[in-house]
C-alpha cells in the first residue's frame, strides 16, 4: 500500500529517513514531500543572546528549525571556538529543554544536555518545566513565526520567566504543487496521508483535494500529534489515526491499524 508523508526527508546515521524505513517494516511503500520551508530571521540577535548565559536561566528549543538557527549563529559569527571553550559548558549549567527525540538529537550535536524530550507535545513539556524551574532568570526560548502560545501562557500563568526570539518563519514549500502533480500522476490516490503540522496542511490541503476529487472518501488522514489532529478536524476532514507520540514508529503502528479493516487508531 502506498502511503504519502508531507514532510521533508531527513536522513538518520542508517542514511534513510526514519519514518520510510518504519513504515516500510508493514509492508507501507512511503514517499515523502515536503510542504514547508522556512527562513532564519534575527540571528544577530540570538548569536547575541547566546554568547550570554549568565542572562538566562536556560534554554527551550521545540523545534528541529531553531536549534538550526543557533547553529547558523555559531557559524556565521566565527562563534564555534568560544562556544567549544567556555559557553556551552555555561549553557549545560542550566537547564537546557527540548520537545521530541529529533529536536534532542540536533540539540546534543552542538554539545548540549537536554531534558523533557519524551513529552511529546508543548503542553507536556510546559508541565515538566514548571514541575522543575526555580530560576528567577528568564528561559531563552528561540521559536518561528507561528508558534502557539500554550507553552509560554502556561510558564506565564505558574510566574516563570521566558523570553522569545523568532529565529525563522514557516513558508510554504515552491515545489508543493508540482510535486503532488508527479505524485499522482506516477502512483494515483494513495491509501493515507499524514499531515506533521497545522501550517503544513494549510499549503497542501487545496491541492490534495483537487487530485483526489471524489477518491479524497477513501484516504485515511493521519495527524503526528493532536495540535494537527484539530488542524484537520476543523477542516472537516475524518482523523482516522493521531500518532500516540511523533515518533516513526508510533505514526507507522497507528497508520498500520488504521488501514486494516474497520482499523481505526
Amino acid at each position: 500500500m502506498k502511503v504519502l508523508l508531507l514532510k521533508d526527508a531527513k536522513e538518520d546515521d542508517c542514511g534513510q529517513d526514519p519514518y520510510i524505513r518504519e513504515l516500510g517494516l508493514y509492508g507501507l511503500e512511503a514517499t515523502l514531500i515536503p510542504v514547508l520551508s522556512f527562513e532564519f530571521l534575527s540571528l544577530p540577535s540570538f548569536s547575541e543572546k547566546l554568547s550570554h548565559p549568565e542572562d538566562y536561566g536556560g534554554l527551550i528549543f521545540t523545534s528541529p528549525r531553531a536549534v538550526e538557527a543557533a547553529q547558523l549563529c555559531l557559524e556565521k559569527n566565527n562563534k564555534t571556538e568560544v562556544w567549544e571553550r567556555s559557553l556551552k559548558e555555561k549553557w549545560n549549567a542550566k537547564s537546557v529543554y527540548v520537545v521530541g527525540n529529533a529536536t534532542a538529537s540536533l540539540v546534543s550535536k552542538i554539545g548540549l544536555d537536554t531534558e523533557g524530550e519524551t513529552c511529546g507535545n508543548a503542553e507536556k513539556l510546559a508541565e515538566y518545566i514548571c514541575s522543575r524551574e526555580s530560576s528567577a532568570l528568564p528561559l531563552l526560548f528561540p521559536c518561528g513565526n507561528l508558534k502557539r502560545e500554550i507553552l509560554p501562557k502556561a510558564l506565564k500563568d505558574k510566574g516563570i520567566a521566558m523570553e522569545s526570539v523568532t529565529v525563522y518563519q514557516t513558508i510554504p514549500h515552491p515545489g508543493i504543487q508540482g510535486n503532488l502533480n508527479s505524485y499522482y500522476s506516477q502512483q494515483g490516490v494513495p491509501a493515507s496521508i499524514t499531515f506533521f503540522s497545522p501550517s503544513g496542511l494549510t499549503y497542501s490541503l487545496k491541492h490534495i483535494q483537487e487530485l483526489s476529487g471524489d477518491n479524497i472518501d477513501q484516504i485515511k488522514f493521519a495527524a503526528i500529534g493532536p495540535t494537527t489532529a484539530h488542524a484537520l478536524a476543523a477542516q472537516g476532514l475524518p482523523v482516522s489515526c493521531t500518532a500516540e507520540s511523533p515518533t516513526p514508529q508510533a505514526l507507522a503502528t497507528g497508520i498500520r491499524k488504521a488501514l486494516q479493516p474497520h482499523g481505526c487508531c
